[in-house]
């Protein structure tokens, strides 16, 4: 080596040795907070819509055009997740929120149970063991498949008395949703929660079979019990919140609710916000799981409109969220889907062709005119979907609850007219009132057992819940105006997304195809210390 070489080798050497030490990285900072956040039937067709409404809507709400999602982008990163159940090609919420909750592949509407029928310990019980504070908060209900998931262990999803006393004993610090039904002797005494409810429940039912008293217990195991938004705003603690007997309301109610200082309920971003400022005074983190649970209850019954709304619910609750995690290093944000739920999309159509234009472009000038050879979809049908005032679940109660001699197709037009921007004909609407025997009756089914149903044209398999099926029909009947197409009232196996943020290296599991349970295990090994 010569002299110069030298030379060069010992300064770099000196210059290494008094350089201070690099500091420690946002990359490698410890994850305290785990939050999930579950789109029940959020695929990425649904998200489509609400970036669509976003970006092209000429009248959108949201602000600057910029979503939750697009604050996750900038932010973190995406990646694709399977979420089949096992043996299955498509899953239901309750084995994909299992292998969320447990990372053990599940079978179909089993809770809290891998595909073996034995029980394994989920997110809650682990996040428990570390000194976490835990939570749980959804829009549905608090026994429904996807929370219960989380804290229960039964064979069926449909066990949610059960399931309410797994919930219980499991003792998340936060519960916040609807489901009071499962909380309640069956020989309920109305005027020993009267005073509670602010006359919220004046004819109080129980969905038990027996005579547990769940709120008492919670009481007795230090839970504050809420029952409407003023009550759940004033928890400091260990928190209960039931806010409706079966379920919360859906996304078109709350978003014309919202401005109403009388409104009673809270709405998904205030229960997530009150569960925000209660765990986050434990000292050693928390795990939170929360629930966009009606974009599912949306895309089973195919309504457009309402499953715009639903994603309008979860982008504001995004938002909080990501508003609180600001300047944060220490939490690990993933939003999911547990599946996707019926199909949709936009679609082209042979409909009212677009007609020629002219345009200024060179390969235009003095030449033809513009005209597509198809209907590509007007972006102002983005608007009108935003403008329905009611779910078409909603507007078939109504029309239900008409006397009989009432329920006519005329009267159906009227209803649906009134509150949607895709009008029906008469016609259409005796359609949709057709009925038809059973073709896949079975004797004391749940669902299909039902001797009489809606008449369904095509696919009718792949339309099980029987109840709700004019909706379906409904969709069908006003699709070409809607631009819309649906394939289905049930889930389907399309891959979803998994919006990941958080530090730098606690990202780089993620960085692959996953599974759900693959996301689940990733969420569970980020809790340890």
């Amino acid at each position: 080596m010569n002299l110069k070489n030298a030379l060069t080798c010992l300064l770099v050497i000196n210059l290494l040795s008094c350089s201070p030490l690099p500091h420690k990285s946002n990359a490698t900072a410890a994850i305290k907070n785990v939050i999930l956040v579950i789109g029940d039937g959020m695929g990425p067709q649904q998200v489509g819509l609400l970036l669509a409404y976003a970006r092209q809507a000429p009248h959108s709400i949201i602000k600057n055009r910029s979503t939750a999602f697009d604050r996750l982008m900038h932010n973190g990163q995406l990646s694709i997740s399977l979420t089949h159940s096992a043996d299955s090609l498509v899953t239901d919420s309750a084995a994909s929120a299992t292998q969320l909750a447990t990372g053990h592949l599940a079978r179909p509407e089993m809770i809290g149970i891998d595909q073996y029928g034995n029980a394994q310990e989920n997110i809650i019980s682990k996040a428990k063991r570390l000194g976490k504070a835990t939570g749980l908060v959804s829009d549905t209900r608090i026994t429904h498949a996807t929370p219960a998931a989380f804290a229960a262990h039964q064979a069926h999803r449909s066990m949610e008395s059960e399931i309410a006393a797994d919930l219980l004993q499991a003792e998340p610090d936060v519960m916040l949703s609807a489901g009071l039904s499962y909380w309640l002797p069956e020989s309920v005494n109305h005027t020993a929660y009267q005073q509670h409810l602010n006359g919220l429940a004046k004819n109080l039912k129980s969905k038990r079979h027996d005579q547990k008293d769940l709120l008492s217990a919670a009481k007795n195991k230090g839970y504050t019990l809420a029952f409407n938004k003023q009550q759940l705003q004033q928890a400091q603690g260990k928190t209960l919140g039931l806010f409706a007997d079966t379920s919360m309301v859906n996304g078109i109610s709350e978003a014309q609710q919202q401005d109403n200082p009388l409104r009673q309920q809270p709405t998904l971003q205030e229960m997530t916000q009150q569960a925000l400022s209660i765990l986050e005074k434990n000292d050693q983190g928390f795990f939170l799981m929360v629930e966009a649970g009606q974009i599912d209850w949306a895309g089973h019954q195919n309504d457009t409109g309402l499953l715009l709304h639903e994603m309008l619910r979860i982008n504001a609750t995004l938002n909080t969220l990501l508003d609180w995690l600001k300047g944060r290093e220490d939490t690990l944000l993933i939003v999911t889907a547990d599946h996707e739920t019926g199909g949709f999309g936009f679609s082209y159509s042979a409909d009212k062709l677009e007609k020629p234009m002219s345009l200024s472009g060179d390969a235009f000038v003095n030449k033809h005119l513009f005209q597509a050879q198809f209907n590509f979809g007007s972006i102002d049908i983005l608007d009108r979907l935003h403008q329905q005032k009611l779910s078409y679940k909603d507007m078939f109660t109504r029309f239900d609850a008409l006397p009989k001699h009432h329920q006519t197709a005329k009267e159906l037009v009227n209803i649906i007219n009134s509150h949607t921007e895709f009008p029906i004909t008469e016609q259409q609407a005796k359609t949709i009132l057709r009925t038809e025997a059973n073709p896949f009756y079975t004797q004391n089914h749940k669902v299909l057992g039902s001797k009489i149903v809606p008449k369904m044209s095509v696919n009718g398999a792949f339309f099980p819940y029987q109840a709700d099926n004019r909706a379906n029909l409904l969709a069908q009947a006003v699709a070409t105006q809607q631009q819309t197409v649906w394939a289905t009232g049930t889930h389907t196996s399309t891959p979803v997304y998994a919006f990941i943020q958080g530090p730098e290296l606690a990202l780089q599991p993620f960085k692959k195809i996953l599974h759900h349970t693959d996301l689940g295990n990733l969420a569970i090994q980020a809790l340890k210390p």
